[in-house]
Order: structure tokens, then sequence, then C-alpha cells
């Protein structure tokens, strides 16, 4: 039993990363000042119920080598649902400030304006 199990949990962590590696890849094509949702991304990749695993993705993210721009990754109302993934409360609303959002609330106002859906952009 124990070998079926930890085999099982060997082919979860695959395709996990695997998953997440795909998550990467979308976020680092998203250009300076645009934003996209974690459903879009789960979308563009073919699993559209899986915007929170795309948020635990980005949770992650940090720990890697490379830049990965989770800061402009938001939820599909234009929350700032991440950001306390930053280290300080406001860093992602000053990254996205940065890069012309305009916050209200925790709440990306020009949200339509600045979206970039990846279906669209890298179809």
């Amino acid at each position: 039993m124990k070998r079926i199990k930890s085999s099982n949990n060997r082919v979860k962590n695959r395709i996990e990363n695997d998953f997440f590696l795909r998550v990467y890849d979308v976020t680092l094509r998203i250009p300076h000042g645009r934003i996209t949702s974690y459903g879009a991304i789960a979308r563009f990749l073919g699993s559209g119920r899986s915007a929170r695993m795309v948020g635990w993705a980005l949770n992650v993210c940090h720990s890697r080598p490379e830049f990965i721009p989770a800061h402009r990754v938001v939820n599909r109302n234009g929350l700032l649902t991440g950001k306390h993934h930053f280290g300080n409360s406001s860093t992602m609303k000053q990254l996205l400030e940065n890069e012309g959002m305009i916050i209200s609330d925790d709440q990306i106002i020009n949200f339509e304006e600045k979206f970039w859906d990846p279906q669209k952009e890298l179809n």
C-alpha cells in the first residue's frame, strides 16, 4: 500500500510542478503595464476551474531564481488578493501603480483598460 501511495504522490507532484511551470511561463509574458487574472491564466492553460491553483503557483514563485511578475495577476474583479505574499502589504500596490494601474481600496480601477487576456494575446 505504501508504494502505491508514494507513487501517487510523485505523479501528483510532477503534474503540479508542470502546471506551476506553465503558470510561470504565461506570467512572464504579461507585458509591463498590463494585468491579468488567475482565472484567465487557468483558462488559457486548459484548466478553467483551477484559478486557485494558479494562485498557489504564484504564492511560491518568489523562491525561483528568475523574477516572475506575480504582481500582475489579480482576481477577476481586479482585487489585489495576493498582496500579503509580497512581504509588505503595500508592495504589490506600489509595483502596479509604478506600471500605471490606478488603485483604490486594493482594487484596480482601470482593470478593464489594462486587462491582458492570454487567450487573445498568445493564440
